[in-house]
């Protein structure tokens, strides 16, 4: 229970400002479980999602069951920022109309910090909107801004948003210092940052209608792929415990859910690892109920992909897929993802991994480049470029494709993607 003394802490999930956007299975599950943590320690917590699908004014329905708890955002039309005016696509906030924002803050007691995440680099202007909002009405509360964009683009963030206060990196060991520091509460932590085990839940019981879970079962990566910043992020590979996540890490996990009859659909957006999929797996992952496979595949150039990543052989992408189906999996279910708009690459080079990837009998998912400060592929993306990345994170947005010339245009996009689809 809340102590006398105990704060009131605000979590805050921001709009999206972008040429589109639609919920794959999002959550921010960083803030949500730093709410678990400040709610666990005896804290009272709130949490406004922008983008909440299922807000009380919207009258919304959930998705049809085909959908599996995916969706389109609400979304509004509004001005694109400066230097993107000749991108011949409406550019939107993605979530709630702001006076239903306004008057979600309204009703709330006046809490004592407000923490604010963000995602991706170029999504800056919905945050620094959600904050400003957030400032005309708590103009005395200490607001932190954390996440994806934050640790990224740190000066940025501090320079842009409006934030009292900005955290990077993980924020389990920072919050109960930083929530020190700005009020004063300071209880005896009850978990260890570094041990997922100890987190407790995060709080998605405060989400509106709770429509897909996110499971958490590791955080890092062992891999050092050219375009990815993971370890920036990230930078120790930690996993929870066998006793942890259902009796089990993947295989024990699974099992698990096998044995005990539990009837689920899991969705895998942001892609499995190939090489670590073998036939037992496979069939265990198919009875288990794993309905939406993602397999990070990239580019089918196996031969020059070296400097881009080690973390698969075509050899082993023939392996795993035959493994899919062989357990079950349909074509449609199986999806692999091919990078397109890298710095130097042509059309040409899509379309052919396109064709090996539906000769593997599984779906090509064409996935736009992001240039990400960090990566080791970042200056090759700054020169290669037509503006100016180092200025601005809003010109890294993979809808305008940042480091092609018109060879990517939305015509071509809409081509290659017309067929993966055939």
């Amino acid at each position: 229970m809340t102590s006398s003394h105990a704060p009131h802490i605000l979590l805050i999930n921001p709009w999206i400002h972008d040429f589109a956007a639609y919920d794959f299975w999002a959550k921010p599950l960083g803030l949500l479980t730093l709410g678990g943590i400040l709610r666990d320690q005896g804290a009272r917590v709130s949490y406004l999602d922008c983008l909440d699908r299922f807000h009380p004014f919207s009258n919304a329905v959930p998705s049809p069951p085909a959908r599996c708890g995916r969706g389109p955002y609400l979304k509004t039309v509004i001005a694109k920022p400066p230097g993107l005016d000749d991108i011949p696509r409406n550019y939107c906030r993605y979530g709630i109309p702001p006076d239903w924002f306004r008057k979600d803050l309204e009703a709330l007691d006046s809490p004592d910090l407000v923490l604010v995440t963000s995602l991706m680099t170029y999504w800056y202007p919905g945050v620094r909107e959600t904050i400003d909002v957030v400032k005309s009405l708590f103009p005395d509360t200490p607001l932190v801004l954390g996440g994806i964009y934050v640790t990224l683009c740190p000066d940025h963030a501090r320079n842009t948003c409006g934030a009292d206060q900005v955290i990077t990196g993980p924020g389990e060991g920072a919050i109960l210092p930083l929530v020190a520091e700005l009020t004063g509460w300071s209880p005896t932590p009850r978990f260890d940052p570094h041990d997922l085990d100890t987190l407790p839940r995060p709080v998605l019981d405060l989400e509106h209608h709770l429509v897909h879970v996110p499971v958490l079962t590791s955080r890092g990566c062992p891999f050092q792929c050219a375009y990815c910043a993971s370890h920036r992020l990230q930078p120790r590979m930690i996993r929870r415990s066998p006793a942890s996540v259902v009796d089990g890490h993947i295989i024990p996990l699974l099992e698990g859910i096998v044995a005990a009859g539990i009837k689920v659909r899991f969705h895998t957006p942001n892609a499995l690892h190939i090489r670590e999929i073998t036939r037992p797996l496979a069939r265990l992952m198919f009875r288990a109920g794993f309905y939406t496979i993602r397999l990070g595949l990239e580019t089918t150039a196996f031969e020059r992909r070296r400097a881009m990543d080690r973390k698969v052989t075509e050899e082993e992408f023939i392996r795993t897929v035959g493994h899919l189906k062989a357990a079950g999996f349909s074509a449609g279910q199986v999806g692999a993802y091919l990078l397109a708009g890298l710095p130097g690459q042509d059309v040409t080079g899509v379309e052919d991994s396109v064709a090996v990837v539906k000769q593997a009998g599984v779906t090509p998912v064409i996935a736009h480049y992001t240039p990400i400060p960090h990566t080791a592929i970042w200056k090759e993306a700054v020169t290669a470029s037509r503006y100016d990345l180092e200025a601005d994170p809003v010109f890294t947005n993979n809808a305008i494709f940042p480091c092609q010339s018109e060879t990517f245009s939305w015509e071509v996009l809409a081509r290659l993607k017309n067929l993966a689809r055939t």
